[in-house]
């Protein structure tokens, strides 16, 4: 690390952990490396660790790796990255934290058997070891083999829900359409295909433990366009699957009322997506819901105080602005209370996307998001912003 690194971080760290209301820091200096999708979850010792993939671009660079850095309680500064996960010669992205009731870290990604979309192969590994310095001890590792339930069935109706929804979107038109029926055409087989309803499948927000004591996970296929969740109840030595959805969206963001009913915010466009399911992810409806979004994944959590926490890019112009919002009756309606972060979209390849929250024992939430600064810094990095809840509800929004 250079001097003006070393400097870079100490000022973005100062006030770390301080009694503001409010930080926010890059957990290593930008660079010229892609680092993207991050994760965090706070240990029972009181550490943070946040873990992102790494590289050259995505699924194309055999030479992605997933990453991860510490951050001691009371430090103020983030570990030198180490590696957490490596498939090698694959390249390995989308990496997502959990620590489940049992304590177990668990760390959930994918790797591209062939470069393409359509090959994502998700993996999982966990650790009981993971409270020192430097990376976790590894426990177990195993493959996540997904079956859709009702496969067949639900694959051939998302086909010919896909192709309506094509053939009666108003706002495609013209060359833009007719290359997207024909790209329907072409994944009709796959559509069929045992082998691609199986593979493909990618991670993006953690888990959220049921109350029935499942784990739920969500998955997504950007070869389908569709989501789906994962379910084990025994610490993943078995699996199963819900059906693939029919709306449109990916990278599903799942949380669940107290009532029981489970809700699921999903990444499209122009409106963020919503779906519930009411008999414990067996069946899942469409939820209106009006937010904006860019076509950027969403995070969404349960506060302690009960009222629910979304961070979402609400500007359909792209991924400049990261924008909380506040529900205090479970879903049934949102707010905007103030931006996370906001770059002027003219400021060419700056963005502040892929957000993931988790609220500490403490009661602070913290954010990682992929940061681009180019108005300042060359690169990108992992921000790490933390706040209380009084700081969203109590802030004023100049486009309120």
């Amino acid at each position: 690390m250079t001097v003006a690194q070393i400097i870079f971080t100490a000022l973005l760290a100062y006030s770390v952990h301080s009694p503001m209301e409010y930080g926010a820091e890059h957990i290593f200096p930008p660079e010229n490396y892609h680092n993207h999708s991050s994760s965090i979850v706070e240990t029972p010792q009181g550490d943070l660790i946040a873990c992102w993939f790494h590289g050259h671009g995505e699924r194309t660079d055999d030479n992605l790796v997933i990453l991860g850095s510490r951050k001691k309680r009371g430090a103020t500064t983030w570990s030198p990255p180490f590696l957490m996960a490596d498939n090698q010669n694959l390249p390995d992205q989308n990496c997502t934290l959990f620590i489940d009731p049992d304590k177990r870290l668990w760390l959930f990604w994918t790797s591209a058997l062939d470069n393409e979309v359509r090959s994502f192969f998700p993996m999982y590994r966990y650790s009981v070891d993971y409270e020192g310095n430097g990376a976790p001890t590894w426990t177990w590792q195993d493959a996540l083999f997904c079956r859709p339930y009702d496969a067949e069935n639900a694959f051939s109706e998302l086909y010919e829900t896909r192709l309506e929804q094509l053939q009666n979107d108003e706002l495609l038109l013209g060359a833009e359409k007719e290359k997207a029926l024909i790209q329907m055409a072409e994944r009709r087989s796959m559509y069929k295909d045992k082998l691609f309803q199986r593979i493909g499948w990618l991670p993006r927000q953690p888990p959220i433990m049921l109350q029935d004591g499942r784990m739920m996970l969500g998955l997504y296929s950007d070869t389908f366009d569709c989501s789906m969740f994962a379910f084990t109840r025994d610490a993943g030595d078995t699996w199963e699957f819900s059906r693939p959805l029919m709306a449109w969206g990916i990278q599903p963001a799942p949380i669940q009322k107290t009532n029981g009913d489970i809700l699921a915010y999903l990444r499209s466009s122009p409106k963020t997506g919503c779906v519930k399911s009411t008999d414990q992810g067996k069946s899942w409806e469409t939820v209106p819901l009006e937010i904006p979004n860019a076509g950027s994944s969403i995070a969404v959590l349960k506060l302690k105080s009960g009222n629910w926490l979304m961070a979402v890019n609400d500007d359909p112009r792209g991924r400049h602005q990261l924008s909380l919002y506040l529900s205090t009756d479970e879903g049934e309606s949102w707010e905007r209370k103030r931006y996370l972060e906001r770059i002027d979209p003219e400021s060419g390849k700056a963005t502040a996307s892929y957000p993931t929250l988790i609220q500490a024992s403490d009661g602070l939430i913290h954010c990682t998001f992929t940061h681009v600064n180019e108005s300042k810094f060359t690169g990108k990095s992992i921000r790490h912003v933390w706040f209380t809840e009084k700081w969203v509800t109590s802030g004023k929004d100049e486009l309120k």
